[in-house]
């Protein structure tokens, strides 16, 4: 009897810890309150999930600043960095103002535009809960893209492009060419309706940053001494590959915040094994972009390549950010080792054209972007023609409206600094300072 007492004592004490059951919990309150309590928990890990990747793609900024320093002379870095600089403070500034609303605003123009006011929305549409971002951190993470793909531009005109040119560009590209052609497929706009699958920014984002170079490289000219009287190019390597190099790590470190980031979500079952894959997915695609771009100079060349190596570990990320949601790890090797071969073409096309892209933006950013669009058709089960014509609408829009305006300037005298300046050096003719002052080559005589 008094064992039997004990078990019941034990039995109502191990009742009344655990609490009630779940039918009377709800009965009374208490199940509504932890489901909102866990609603707000929910929110509260995925908007810090966004916030933290939105640094990770802003990180991505002083690595394209590096790539682009050292893959060019040491006499135009300052005039590098600073573009850089102003990319990310002219770009958020604009994106607050306009681009935010044009990119997410109200439909209107049969899908073409949209605009819903100036800043960002104070309120949220929806209770918060799981999924839901609040504006302001979704406008930190789309700025930063916004950022990103202005900053492609920069390494593709250096040498030869005017400050004020450049500040021009970068104001119209974060202003309003990155955010009307956003809106076609992340705003709700016509692309979207129509199935375009672009799941972090292949096209979106590189692919118009990428064409905006090749656009600007265009309009320019190539380098003085870039290419022979024959039309055969000659070299002009860079001054600091050691920084090329940690300007590239950093850019892969920094796109596991581009990629993973963009399922907007980590609460949910589904959220994280999206997020687990696409981080895999990322890092698979550009270690084969890497690889096969080392690979295929190495066979041309007979000797390996570190720069273009670089740029096809670039390529890779570029290629698989489309579609790094929808495809396996096997598929992923493949899309970024495609791509690594990709950019040692593009790069060769270029040559042959006469463009001068100091960096390869365009191979990198703009022919992995549109190859990473379609593979989103081909590998990821996307549909094809509509991917056709996401993939090449995207980046006509950027290359046609930006080769205007870069035609528009020089016709003012405003875009192309004169040869004197060019020689020298665009840090002292631009900007009266230098990167690494107090050094001198000197030549023997």
């Amino acid at each position: 009897m008094r064992t039997g007492r004990w078990i019941l004592i034990l039995g109502f004490l191990a009742a009344a810890a655990i609490g009630p059951p779940a039918a009377l919990a709800l009965e009374s309150g208490v199940g509504a309150e932890a489901e909102a309590a866990g609603d707000a928990g929910a929110f509260a890990l995925d908007n810090f999930f966004v916030f933290i990747c939105a640094l990770l793609v802003l990180f991505m900024q002083p690595g394209f600043a590096m790539v682009e320093a050292g893959f060019n002379a040491a006499k135009n870095t300052v005039n590098i960095l600073f573009k850089n600089t102003m990319d990310l403070c002219v770009g958020a500034l604009l994106f607050f103002a306009i681009g935010f609303s044009l990119m997410y605003g109200a439909p209107a123009v049969g899908g073409l535009l949209g605009f819903s006011g100036f800043g960002i929305a104070a309120t949220l549409e929806e209770a918060a809960g799981a999924g839901v971002l609040h504006p302001q951190v979704n406008w930190l993470f789309q700025a930063a893209f916004a950022a990103t793909a202005a900053t492609i531009v920069s390494g593709a005109v250096a040498g030869r492009m005017k400050f004020k040119a450049y500040l021009v560009y970068s104001a119209v590209l974060t202003g309003l060419v990155y955010p009307i052609s956003g809106f076609w497929t992340w705003g709700g706009g016509w692309l979207d309706e129509l199935g375009f699958h672009d799941f972090a920014g292949s096209v979106i984002v590189h692919a118009v940053g990428g064409f905006a170079g090749l656009a600007g490289a265009i309009a320019l000219g190539p380098r003085l001494g870039r290419f022979g009287a024959d039309g055969r190019p000659r070299a002009m390597p860079g001054h600091n590959l050691a920084i090329a190099t940690l300007g590239v790590f950093i850019l892969w470190v920094g796109w596991f915040g581009f990629n993973p980031g963009s399922q907007l979500a980590v609460s949910g079952a589904g959220d994280v094994a999206t997020v687990m894959t696409v981080a895999v997915n990322t890092l698979l695609a550009a270690a084969a972009g890497g690889v096969l771009a080392m690979l295929a100079t190495w066979t041309l060349h007979r000797k390996p390549d570190l720069t273009v190596t670089l740029n096809g570990v670039l390529a890779g990320l570029v290629a698989i950010t489309a579609n790094c949601d929808v495809v396996g790890n096997g598929a992923a090797v493949a899309i970024g080792g495609i791509g690594g071969v990709l950019v040692v073409l593009g790069i060769k096309l270029l040559d042959r054209l006469g463009i001068d892209d100091p960096v390869g933006a365009w191979p990198v950013h703009g022919l992995c972007g549109v190859w990473g669009g379609l593979a989103a058709a081909i590998f990821g089960g996307a549909p094809l023609p509509v991917q056709v014509l996401g993939s090449l609408v995207i980046p006509l829009w950027s290359f046609v409206t930006l080769f205007g305006l870069f035609r528009l300037l020089r016709s003012a005298g405003l875009l192309r600094v004169d040869a004197e300046e060019e020689i020298r050096g665009l840090d002292i003719g631009e900007h009266g300072e230098e990167a690494y002052n107090g050094f001198q080559i000197f030549t023997a005589q």
